[in-house]
């Protein structure tokens, strides 16, 4: 499902492309900020940005919009570059809003030259107070009329470093009574006395966010300046910067809907206090809505390129259930993942009628509607292991699985009998001593036995035991609030089983398996003999 939807914004190009309104082309660009890793919000954006431009031929800028360096490092620079490969995307060439710093305090000296800034030397408290609300409008700062060459002055002595932080900004002069608040003479600069990752102590003021990006866009002749919808209300200050400034060229900005996930959040700010206070461990926890937690956990990038197929492109902001999710992670899985054995909550039982010695190699297929996958060697023994689960002292009606007296087929092996439970000083079920028939091998059966139910096993003796993760919701309720973080955590959203699982499994060069019966698992990419579970068996969304 990864053909293109004709959505508003790829009919939006056709229409350009058309009217011949784009002689560099189709440019897009994928513009994160270096100060958290990506998430699956950003999947969504990186698979429309590089999308579209793969599909009208076109180019795309991975570019860092690095003006914090109070927040940024290059750990996180090499993570977004690792999870953007991984989803399946190229980029043209990677640039830095510090490429371009040079040129951007040239273009707000211009302004001021053309008083259309002012450097206002209101603390962070005043301007609050004087930027208006909704209903009233805001007041002129007092510094609002200083002269171009004081202003000039100034903003140089802000970037030699004179000034401490706070001290003054440098503003836009526009419209304080704008009915839209970013129009209120918004600040375009201010100080920080920290290193950049990049450009080192060269600099000690940084542009804002809404002054570089229009201008970057407009250096790199970006066709189609594709964001989130909260940016709607920031067009017109991005146009106006434009406008103002010596620059011939002016990409329009178009906006979409983000995505929304339930039972996660995707605020950075959230996800970086999830792992600052340790609610989770790091940022590639299996539980956290980040790219790298959802590979470790074994989604593919195939699922989530097509999870963003599916929800589309539109203008309204809506929250995706989590179903959607997982049901295009088994898709994915389904015809491909190797299939084999894992107990993840073992049961012993003893083949009475085995000998102590005895084993016997069996054959299952990897997939029984794959057979490219080949098959794999099954030994069993005397002992071996099934799912607690798999067995009831007093059964429901319809029970198919073992019981006392009753018999069940062992997966790709034989019919056993369960003749007597054991049970432990605490007088659980501890052994099932069983016996097995002999001419009731898998694909060779004459018993003639019509056993109820299949249930999968692990021999005792060359299973591997492993520890099995298994996660659910990160949080208990479907859209968690920042304000009642804590509250929302789900204090179970990860089960540590002591399992056990076939040989084979360890031996296979596949990341991911089907344990037949349970879901999807993948083994964890950091901690030897962990398996994460990646998405139940249960089908639909």
């Amino acid at each position: 499902m990864e053909s293109p939807h004709t959505d508003f914004i790829r009919q939006r190009i056709q229409s350009d492309l058309a009217e011949q309104r784009l002689s560099q082309g189709v440019i897009t660009r994928f513009p994160p900020e270096p100060n958290g890793y990506l998430h699956i919000g950003h999947a969504k954006s990186i698979c429309l940005n590089f999308g579209v431009a793969k599909q009208f031929g076109g180019k795309t800028y991975l570019r860092f919009d690095d003006t914090n360096p109070l927040k940024e490092s290059d750990e996180y620079v090499d993570a977004i570059k690792a999870d953007v490969k991984w989803l399946g995307f190229e980029w043209t060439e990677v640039t830095h809003a510090s490429d371009y710093f040079e040129e951007i305090y040239n273009y707000a000296v211009e302004l001021i030259k053309a008083d259309k800034a002012f450097v206002c030397s209101l603390d962070a408290e005043a301007m609050r107070s004087t930027r208006g609300s909704l209903t009233e409008p805001g007041q002129d700062s007092p510094y609002r009329g200083r002269s171009v060459d004081e202003n000039l002055d100034l903003f140089q002595r802000m970037r030699n470093g004179e000034f401490a932080e706070g001290e003054h900004v440098l503003r836009l002069k526009i419209d304080m009574a704008s009915p839209n608040i970013n129009m209120r003479d918004p600040v375009i600069y201010r100080i920080r006395h920290v290193a950049h990752q990049r450009t080192g102590d060269a600099w000690c003021i940084y542009p804002m966010y809404d002054f570089t990006h229009c201008i970057c866009d407009a250096l790199e002749g970006i066709s189609h300046s594709l964001c989130t919808l909260e940016f709607e209300d920031h067009r017109p200050l991005y146009d106006w910067v434009l406008d103002n400034i010596n620059l011939n060229y002016h990409p329009p900005q178009i906006e979409f809907s983000r995505l929304g996930l339930e039972y996660t959040v995707m605020s950075k700010r959230i996800l970086n206090r999830l792992v600052d206070e340790s609610l989770v461990d790091g940022w590639d926890d299996p539980r956290m809505p980040t790219i790298a937690g959802l590979r470790r956990r074994g989604v593919t990038p195939a699922a989530i390129r097509d999870f963003c197929s599916r929800i589309g492109v539109t203008k309204q902001d809506n929250t995706v259930e989590m179903n959607l999710l997982e049901f295009c992670v088994r898709k994915d899985m389904e015809d491909s993942a190797p299939r084999g054995m894992g107990v993840l909550q073992p049961l012993k039982v003893v083949l009475t009628n085995f000998t102590e010695d005895q084993s016997i190699e069996l054959q299952g297929p990897w997939h029984a509607q794959n057979e490219s996958l080949g098959q794999r060697t099954l030994p069993i023994g005397r002992e071996l292991y099934i799912e607690r689960a798999d067995f009831e002292l007093e059964p429901p009606k319809k029970y198919k699985r073992l019981s006392p007296g009753e018999m069940v087929r062992l997966r790709y092996a034989f019919i056993i009998r369960c003749d007597e439970v054991i049970f432990d000083d605490n007088g659980d079920v501890a052994q099932l001593n069983c016996s097995y028939f002999e001419d009731s091998r898998s694909g060779q059966d004459t018993s003639g036995l019509k056993p109820k139910g299949v249930i999968h096993w692990v021999d005792a003796e060359a299973g591997v035991p492993v520890q099995v993760r298994d996660y659910q919701r990160l949080f208990k309720v479907p859209n968690p609030g920042s304000d009642t973080l804590l509250a929302d955590i789900n204090p179970d959203s990860v089960v540590h089983l002591n399992a056990v699982v076939e040989p084979a499994i360890m031996q296979h060069d596949s990341p991911r398996f089907q344990f037949e019966r349970q879901g999807y698992f993948c083994k964890d990419a950091v901690l030897p003999d962990v398996f994460n579970k990646t998405v139940s068996l249960r089908e639909g969304f």
